[in-house]
């Protein structure tokens, strides 16, 4: 929660602590004056049953007039919600490095079925496109609510081979994006890019246009020998990181099939998401007058006062 006008919450703050003591004195001279009855047996069997009313009632005042204050430096929340007119583009790397089974079976049958579990946990109501990519990018569904073709894409991946060209696979899924939205593009790669165009140059352009991109770095840090080639598959955590950041969203590194599939289901559940703004102070406003009229009613019930 934020507030427009904090100063006036902490003048607030100030005021209620300054009634808090001067309640708390109130008390004091009360309870000095209570011992001056000659029946003091009669006093305390007299008052003993409403001892809790006091401090409750003290609590509900301080906790209305708290209200009162929240309420004057209009506080407000910031709150996520399914936004429309969404759109999400899986970009998925199928080069030779994905044929590494450092992550079982290998990261490329891990990375499609955690693509799966994507598309399995999106709302309906986003969109979402399919791009390949390995020496090139190549578009296997634009952006849909149809599940089932969204789906059956994954299984016209490619196998996995050749260098990879992140750049490319970057620029085709910002083709893919309707005009209006809300845009979101999920990288699942070891974030090695050896061809095509320089991602950095994308990344920017993603930046300006406030499209996200979420990045999965499939494999382990150590790696594996590919056992076509011999040659080792890395992960390239910093590229990622940078890239993600760059455009304001976030990475997450995998290096089993199931913390994957967990990462995309989490993703699927947030990457449409948009974060409104509510003004709060009228809520805080009636929780306080409605604490304040009721504290007044039970002092003049009981006699107390604050």
């Amino acid at each position: 929660m934020t507030l427009a006008h904090p100063w006036t919450a902490a003048a607030g703050a100030a005021i209620i602590a300054l009634c808090a003591a001067f309640v708390r004195r109130a008390h004091r001279r009360a309870n000095g004056r209570a011992f001056a009855y000659s029946n003091l047996e009669f006093f305390d069997a007299a008052a003993r049953p409403r001892t809790w009313i006091v401090p409750a009632l003290d609590a509900l005042w301080l906790l209305s007039f708290a209200g009162v204050a929240i309420a004057a430096a209009r506080p407000h929340l910031a709150l996520s919600a399914p936004a429309s007119n969404s759109s999400v583009i899986v970009c998925i790397d199928t080069s030779g490095s994905m044929a590494s089974t450092d992550v079982v079976p290998t990261r490329a049958a891990a990375a499609a079925s955690a693509a799966r579990a994507f598309i399995a946990a999106s709302p309906a109501s986003v969109k979402i496109g399919i791009v390949a990519f390995s020496q090139t990018a190549i578009v296997l569904a634009p952006p849909t609510d149809d599940r089932a073709a969204a789906s059956a894409a994954l299984a016209r991946l490619p196998a996995p081979n050749g260098p990879t060209a992140i750049g490319d696979a970057l620029e085709s899924a910002a083709g893919l994006f309707p005009p209006f939205g809300v845009h979101a593009i999920v990288l699942i790669t070891d974030g090695v890019s050896n061809a095509g165009r320089d991602p950095t140059a994308i990344v920017s352009t993603l930046a300006a246009q406030h499209i996200p991109i979420f990045g999965i770095g499939v494999g382990t840090r150590t790696g594996d020998r590919i056992a076509r080639t011999g040659e080792r598959a890395t992960l390239d955590e910093a590229a990622l990181r940078g890239y993600a950041h760059s455009t304001g969203g976030s990475y997450a590194q995998a290096d089993s099939g199931e913390t994957l599939r967990a990462a995309m289901r989490r993703l699927g559940r947030t990457t449409t998401e948009a974060r409104r703004d509510v003004d709060c102070a009228l809520a805080f406003a009636l929780a306080g007058a409605s604490g304040l009229c009721l504290a007044f009613l039970i002092a003049s019930a009981v006699g107390t006062h604050p």
